[in-house]
């Protein structure tokens, strides 16, 4: 049996609907091409972004080795630690597919947030969910638990991306492939490989490459130690 999706509560949902007329007034709209960096590590910038639309991957280059962090996608905010803090940017940003964007000078993304102050509310929200989700994902390295890991990056994209599939289960219609998969779960491609042929997962998820449609989602449940999930959901 397959559950009702997850669903990630976002920058945007969480917005007034009068900060979101603010924003909207203080932002330009812009369009951007799948592979296009939005931002770059370790650069300066001064710009704000609010996905309206497509998918990107926020990812550090850390001694050759690619780590992904997240995967966002519409409603979500980029680029709020740097307004706040003026400092450098700490990771890529880059689109997976389209992508349409509100951009928000950074002055001006603080002047919506002193003008209302339940704006500033909605940012905390989602500091404190990557939070979450960061100490989530670091408590399944100790002990070593690599299908737990996978496990909550795939229902973390049902969340942000899962749409009602046309056989039943959902669709996610994100190019993100096992190498990303292993990336964001800290682990390489080949262990990826062995838990998706696994029998705890088998039969649950199906992967092509722009499409993972995920059949159980209690199945995805299960694996991520999901304690309301019992052993027959």
């Amino acid at each position: 049996m397959t559950t009702t999706t997850p669903r990630i509560i976002t920058f945007w949902d969480a917005l007034p609907e009068r900060a979101r007329k603010a924003l909207r007034e203080a932002a330009t709209t812009a369009l951007i091409k799948p592979g296009t960096f939005l931002m770059r590590e370790h650069t300066r910038s001064a710009q704000v972004y609010v996905l309206l639309r497509g998918a990107v991957k926020v990812w550090v280059d850390h001694a050759g080795e690619i780590a992904i962090l997240d995967v966002l996608g519409p409603g979500d905010l980029v680029g709020e630690v740097e307004a706040a803090d003026g400092g450098v940017r700490h990771a890529n940003v880059e689109a997976l597919t389209a992508v349409e964007a509100l951009v928000v000078p950074a002055a001006r993304f603080r002047a919506v947030l002193d003008a209302h102050p339940g704006a500033a509310w909605a940012v905390a929200a989602v500091l404190a969910e990557r939070l979450r989700d960061a100490n989530e994902l670091r408590i399944a390295h100790f002990p070593d638990d690599a299908e737990r890991r996978l496990a909550s990056r795939l229902l973390r994209l049902a969340a942000r991306f899962g749409r009602p599939g046309p056989g039943g289960g959902y669709e996610i219609n994100v190019p993100v492939h096992q190498q990303d998969l292993g990336r964001w779960a800290g682990m390489g491609r080949r262990r990826v490989a062995q838990i998706l042929a696994g029998e705890r997962v088998r039969g649950g998820l199906g992967m092509t490459r722009n499409m993972i449609t995920v059949r159980s989602l209690d199945a995805l449940r299960r694996l991520s130690g999901d304690p309301d999930v019992g052993p027959g959901g």
